[in-house]
């Protein structure tokens, strides 16, 4: 029996699939965050993040991990994967080893290996695209200095920015700050600041303030409304702009999304709405999860065209 592999590994975990030849998932493992490597701690992190998700993929597959070897097995890698191949060619046993961006697994589980778009907004953003040419574009994911507008980190960011000029004076009422200060035990807005510069509160914990200042937008908290607003719209221009990079104006286009901020009703109504205002353009629900997505790169990569089930 030919087996296929399949890695989602990110900032949150690392899940693993096993296929065979039919496309018939035949375990599935889970393991701690995979996305440094540079590191010596971030090297052993990797490796016992890979070796035991696919461990624990091999035993619920019934099948010996120190002794099995994969036709074709796809890494889907956090903050990418130039500083990882050389690692898994060194604990993984494949006949081919394709490592890419978890970018490129989210577009390719999202639309089930077709043609089309994936918008993630995690803590990040980024866009990416595949034509039926197989041609690919992306746009955004330039890092939380640079980019990653309509993320949660941003989200979190405009929240206290709003916060802070309201008790400056220069800025509206609004309910963020309150909300900040609760969420941090800070007297006040000026040490939430500074608690945002601490090792403590790391990007990943500001992006989960996104979920507050949704609340707070529900509770008609204007400027909570605003930052969300502005949030859907930079992620349909990301959309927009890998659509121009590989379509014509018209052409049937179907654009996913996935991602924590997507969770927000708010978010997801306002970024369908001016996604589809683009004639053809349709935004659809992630067909599979990232690590179907990497599944179904290997089975590309080995020439095996199959419907996962």
């Amino acid at each position: 029996m030919k087996l296929f592999l399949g890695v989602d590994g990110g900032q949150s975990g690392t899940t693993a699939l096993i296929g065979d030849e039919t496309g018939r998932v035949l375990g599935e493992g889970e393991a701690g965050p995979c996305n440094h490597a540079a590191a010596g701690e971030g090297r052993a992190k990797l490796e016992a993040a890979v070796t035991g998700s696919v461990a624990v993929a091999c035993a619920e597959a019934g099948l010996d991990a120190a002794a099995v070897r994969f036709e074709a097995a796809c890494f889907g890698m956090s903050g990418g994967p130039d500083d990882k191949r050389e690692i898994l060619a060194q604990i993984l046993n494949a006949a081919q080893l394709v490592v890419v961006t978890d970018a490129a697994i989210a577009l390719t589980g999202a639309t089930g290996g077709g043609p089309g778009i994936i918008v993630i907004a995690g803590t990040g953003s980024i866009a990416l695209g595949r034509n039926t040419a197989g041609r690919e574009a992306r746009a955004g994911g330039w890092g939380y200095i640079f980019g990653d507008e309509g993320g949660a980190f941003d989200i979190g960011r405009q929240a206290l920015r709003a916060a802070l000029r309201m008790e400056e004076g220069w800025g509206p009422e609004t309910s963020l700050g309150a909300m900040l200060r609760e969420a941090t035990g800070a007297a006040s807005i000026n040490e939430v600041l500074h608690l945002f510069y601490t090792p403590a509160w790391p990007r990943s914990r500001v992006a989960r303030l996104a979920a507050e200042v949704d609340r707070a937008a529900a509770n008609s908290d204007v400027v909570a409304q605003r930052i969300l607003a502005r949030a859907s719209q930079e992620l349909a221009v990301l959309a927009a702009a890998v659509r121009t990079q590989l379509w014509q104006a018209g052409d049937a286009v179907e654009v996913a999304y996935i991602g924590g901020v997507f969770q927000s009703p708010a978010v997801l109504e306002r970024f369908r709405l001016l996604v589809e205002m683009e004639q053809g353009v349709r935004v659809i629900s992630p067909r599979f999860g990232p690590a179907q997505g990497a599944l179904l790169e290997a089975y590309r990569a080995a020439g095996v065209r199959v419907e996962l089930r």
